[in-house]
């Protein structure tokens, strides 16, 4: 196995929300796991002796009261953001990645890609390909219509269900 092969695989284990991963192949074995709850414990060890060293209590709140008042203004973005997608969303329909993989819009690099925004697709074309493990699984646009909107990156690991193209359907 190949250095490679297993960045990749550290990759999309990393990508995923999967906590522990296991591949065995020609007598070599890989055991991967996540432990994202204890750096997590460790940030917020890091971030206690903080409060201590300062010896204004002032300080102390004042630094977390900053981050909350940013937080509001960004959750409302957010909210923003839904409502005018859903009023464009009458007509378009998502793809979405069946797998955790890496998003690849052609057969091949030296190839032309499935698809480009403008591209009208009928519901059993391809549209791109999602590896996952050396396997390329072709994905199809499950609807007739234009593309809108290429959502990913070529090369772009992607989750389970994450669109991937917005199809303007007729």
């Amino acid at each position: 196995m190949k250095i490679q092969e297993i960045r990749e695989i550290i990759k999309l284990v990393d990508g995923s929300s999967i906590n522990e991963f296991t591949y065995e192949t020609e007598g070599t074995k890989i055991k991967l796991k996540k432990n994202g709850g204890v750096s997590a414990e460790n940030s917020a060890v890091q971030a206690a002796p903080a409060v201590p060293q300062a010896p204004q209590a002032p300080a102390a709140p004042a630094a977390p009261a900053a981050p909350a008042v940013s937080e509001a203004p960004a959750k409302e973005e957010k909210a923003e953001q839904p409502a005018s997608a859903e009023t464009s969303d009458a007509n378009m329909h998502k793809i979405l990645s069946p797998m955790v993989g890496t998003f690849y819009q052609s057969p091949s690099p030296d190839e032309p890609a499935y698809v480009q925004v403008g591209t009208k697709v009928s519901a059993e074309q391809v549209v791109c390909i999602v590896e996952a493990m050396k396997l390329f699984n072709e994905i199809e646009a499950e609807v007739d219509g234009e593309i809108a909107e290429i959502l990913v990156k070529d090369g772009q690991l992607v989750e389970y269900g994450q669109p991937l193209f917005l199809v303007k359907t007729n």
